[in-house]
């Protein structure tokens, strides 16, 4: 609610403050009056209308004079080959043709400083949505895409708006990097089965067939980031792979996949000895079975026969001195 109030006054009289921080931050023109300020209307049906919209108004306001405001302009990046949209808080067209992304944020702004992480966070958000501009500028002459955007955040204690630029050069090289080595959707694709097919509107027999038909390494962690984390994880279960002990432990094992080749391993029963992980099981194994033989009592229990000690909890016998002093304190 904080949030949403902060950016409603941001925004409030056609953007007036906004386009003011803009301006006397980062300049792009003659400072802006109420004459100079344009909001087109951004309302679509649908994220393709609404990104089809967007890239008209911006097309429209590099043929204006003066500023415009975009308000929450939605945008679309290829990523490996489909479409992902975004959504900025706002984005402004200046009047010398820069395009500037603004992040709008509630955490406050305290003696001109924001927490370094939150800032840093706001600044790999914003280089997807500058990336996403730069698709859209090419097509459009004189447009160009700030590699600095404006971060706007509550000054102090209060609710009054200040403003930083924020570089993010940095963030933008990451990116790219990092969408240049995904996967395309097609090549994805084309390693599947044939024939496979996963569509919702399938019966679930079917369906459950078809994701079960794409091969999968099923992890602990995969729980917090994927959809299908529960089928994998009863698939690894069902299937005894170690990967349902979590990466570290799979990394550990080498070529052992199961846990019963782990156990055999251990065991003895199989495996190559040279192998790290399989002289590391069975040295454990057989630690462990000293160290069970070294306190296992006869009979099942624990006791001085066998550890060299009496039992944990077992009375202690005492000496004749002892009784004595033990008869002079009662």
């Amino acid at each position: 609610m904080r949030g949403n109030a902060f950016e409603a006054r941001v925004k409030a009289d056609g953007g007036a403050e906004l386009l003011r921080l803009t301006h006397a931050l980062l300049g792009g023109g003659p400072e802006p009056t109420p004459a100079s300020r344009h909001v087109p209307d951004l309302a679509a049906q649908g994220p393709e209308a609404r990104t089809r919209r967007t890239a008209e108004a911006l097309r429209e306001a590099a043929g204006r004079e003066g500023w415009t405001l975009l308000d929450h302009p939605m945008l679309a990046l290829d990523v490996a080959g489909s479409p992902a949209y975004l959504e900025p808080d706002a984005v402004v067209v200046a009047p010398d043709g820069t395009w500037t992304v603004v992040e709008i944020k509630s955490f406050p702004m305290i003696d001109g400083a924001a927490d370094p992480a939150k800032v840093g966070a706001a600044a790999r958000q914003s280089a997807v949505y500058v990336l996403a501009l730069e698709g859209l500028a090419e097509g459009v002459p004189a447009a160009r895409v700030r590699d600095r955007v404006l971060l706007v955040c509550p000054r102090d204690f209060s609710n009054l708006p200040t403003a930083a630029p924020v570089d993010i050069r940095k963030q933008l090289s990451v990116t790219r990097r990092q969408l240049a080595r995904l996967t395309r959707v097609a090549d994805l694709l084309a390693a599947l089965p044939e024939g496979t097919v996963l569509d919702p509107a399938l019966p679930a027999e079917e369906l459950r067939a078809a994701v079960a038909a794409v091969p999968a390494t099923y992890a602990p962690e995969c729980l917090s980031a994927c959809e299908l984390a529960f089928h994998c994880r009863a698939a690894a279960r069902s299937g005894d792979e170690v990967t349902a002990l979590g990466r570290a432990v799979r990394g550990e094992l080498g070529g052992l996949a199961t846990v019963g080749a782990v156990l055999a391993a251990a065991h003895g029963e199989a495996g190559d000895p040279a192998d790290p992980a399989v002289a590391a099981l069975r040295r454990a194994h057989r630690l462990r079975g000293e160290a069970l033989a070294r306190h296992e009592a006869p009979g099942g229990g624990t006791g001085a026969a066998a550890g060299g000690g009496a039992p944990v909890g077992a009375p202690r016998a005492r000496t004749a001195p002892e009784d004595a002093r033990a008869g002079e304190a009662a």
